[in-house]
Parts: C-alpha cells; structure tokens; sequence
C-alpha cells in the first residue's frame, strides 16, 4: 500500500513523463506536493523505489521511469497546489464493543484497531490501514476514541518504550507538554515522540540519548493522539 504522498508523486512523475517525456525536477516535485524541503521528495523516492513502482536511471540527472502504477487509483489524486490534511490514523477507531464473560455481563475487555506500526526512532512512513484487533482490558483506556500500534525502533526506551512494544494511544489532535505523542511530519511521516513546545517551535524529543531531540515549526506538526497505554510480550 502507497501512502497519499507517495501516490500523489508517483502520478506528478507519471503525468510529466507522459506530457513532456523527462520526469520533474525535484523543486517542482517539491512544490506540487507541498513539501518543506527536497529531502522530503528524496524519501518518497526511495520508498517508491523500494516497493517497485519507481526506477532511477544510474548516471543520468533527473532520470526517473515509472515501473508500474497501482492497480486501483483515482484521478483524482494527483497533486494539488493547495494541499490536503489527511487523517492518517484510518479505520473505525475506539468505541467498540466490550468483550463481556458469558456469565455475568461484566466487561473484561475492550477490542481495539491495531493500525499498524510507528516508529520509535527515525520516522517511518505514515501509518498503515487497520490491519487487526486487540484485546485491551477496559481500565486502561477511559473515554474517547483509541488505537494501538506496535512501535519500532529504541528511540523511547528510556520512557520504558522499547521496540516490538504495543502503545495504547487516544486519538486526539491536542497534547500537553511533555506528552508521548504520535506525532505527523509533513502529512507524512509518523513518530513517537515526547512533545516540547518551545516558542514558536516544536520538539520532538526521543528517550535515548543516541537520538537527537528534532526541532519543527508548528505547521509542519500534527498531532494524531498521545500514550495512554503500553502492552508488552515476554
């Protein structure tokens, strides 16, 4: 599956090699996507490349050849000047029914969407489709709408987080200072971090200290809900 960024490039590339017969630059491909910076462009690339829809041309400058397009898109998302706020967080989230014993009615727990994985250290491409359900007892969650993922990665060990862990995380686009958050960059990479306003900055802090705390602007943060909950196997 191609994230809604990675789809929008690979039509742009797709369209421009069919209209002019070269693939874009990397600053139109920057512009049409409405990215902040080419390295942006560069990951979706890569991750195209990768899953075998995209081709770079060794060698030569600006050689791209689409390999393949997916086998059901719309039209109607290539890319637009003005942007888009996708949800990346997809599916029937939260308010589900209890799973209740058979002879007293009393909940024992609660299923929830497993959405897929985060990263908790460099950041992954957004957040997949909900891929399956899990069993969460009812005391953890509270009220509102959740979702699990599974976190990769040992950017958070030090806040007990460590990778192949399931978080419990409560949608929602507000969280406090100091928060663990699943945090959107660019609209579309997805993380795990802890939240630091600092003026009119962002910071997105790991919990190990082979990771660096990254700074963003505000617009180019989203919040797609905060930890309430970790579920661990032995």
């Amino acid at each position: 599956m191609l994230t809604r960024k990675q789809l929008e490039l690979l039509l742009f590339i797709n369209e421009r090699l069919k209209e002019e017969g070269v693939p874009p630059s990397f600053e139109e491909m920057k512009e049409a996507l409405n990215l902040q910076s080419k390295s942006g462009v560069h990951r979706l690339i890569v991750a195209l490349e990768e899953r075998g829809f995209l081709k770079r041309m060794p060698n030569r400058a600006r050689a791209l050849e689409v390999i393949k397009l997916p086998e059901s898109h719309s039209p109607s998302l290539a890319p637009k000047k003005s942007g888009f706020s996708p949800n990346v967080i997809q599916g029937n989230l939260g308010r589900v029914k209890p799973v209740t014993a058979a002879n007293d009615g009393i909940p024992r727990a609660v299923i929830v969407p497993l959405m897929g994985r985060i990263a908790a250290g460099v950041p992954i491409a957004a957040i997949q489709d909900h891929s399956n359900n899990i069993s969460v007892p009812p005391e953890m969650l509270g009220p509102g709408e959740h979702f699990a993922l599974e976190v990769k990665g040992d950017s958070m060990i030090d806040a007990g987080i460590f990778d192949g862990d399931t978080v419990l995380i409560r949608k929602g686009d507000v969280a406090h200072n100091g928060e663990i958050v699943v945090a959107l960059v660019d609209e579309e990479e997805a993380t795990l971090k802890r939240l630091r306003r600092k003026g009119d900055s962002i910071a997105l802090e790991a919990a190990n200290p082979s990771y660096e705390t990254r700074i963003f602007g505000p617009d180019r943060i989203r919040v797609q809900g905060r930890l309430v909950g970790l579920l661990r196997k032995y």
